[in-house]
């Protein structure tokens, strides 16, 4: 199976020894994006619901570059590094998903890059 790396620069460039996404057949499968500006690679200032916004704007972003959008998305993983923000996150996501929502797990963790308070990766199928 070949596999087809997905890149834009309206999303924050990989820090990492990684891809934004990667398409294998119908399936992208996304890293996860923390709320950095795509134009100044530094994180954005705000409250959880600002750094959630960027976050699913850039996962928009990689989504378009792959030929999708978000209702091509199945699965989403949140993480937190503070549950107490499950509430206003989830509030964020309502607004950028509808129904039939995708499949999501949401795990608070100890730290996440940068400093981020919140991370996402998501799984996209195309037709």
């Amino acid at each position: 199976m070949s596999r087809t790396i997905i890149a834009t620069d309206k999303a924050p460039a990989a820090i990492g020894p990684y891809s934004q996404a990667v398409r294998a057949g119908s399936t992208v499968y996304f890293s996860g994006q923390i709320p950095l500006d795509p134009a100044t690679g530094a994180q954005v200032e705000g409250d959880i619901s600002t750094q959630t916004r960027r976050v699913f704007d850039n996962l928009v972003a990689v989504a378009e570059a792959a030929g999708g959008s978000l209702k091509h998305i199945v699965r989403v993983g949140i993480y937190v590094t503070d549950l107490a923000n499950f509430a206003a996150v989830n509030a964020v996501m309502g607004e950028y998903f509808q129904q039939p929502y995708p499949a999501r797990s949401t795990i608070e963790v100890s730290g996440l890059p940068k400093g981020a308070q919140v991370e996402v990766d998501a799984i996209m199928v195309l037709d």
